[in-house]
């Protein structure tokens, strides 16, 4: 589930950085942002350890 969320994120930044006025397609600051976008919802759906919080 985690690696589908990631995925999705990664692929609706870089489908709307690419749709945008100028038509330059993708380019590689959506790359970057795709990238960091699908590595942060990587880590923001992580399990938790089931320890309480200190």
């Amino acid at each position: 589930m985690r690696t589908l969320l990631s995925v999705g994120a990664a692929l609706a930044v870089i489908y709307f950085g690419s749709t945008g006025q100028e038509g330059d397609g993708v380019t590689n600051t959506v790359l970057l942002l795709a990238v960091a976008a699908g590595l942060t919802v990587w880590y923001l759906t992580r399990p938790t350890s089931g320890k309480p919080v200190s």
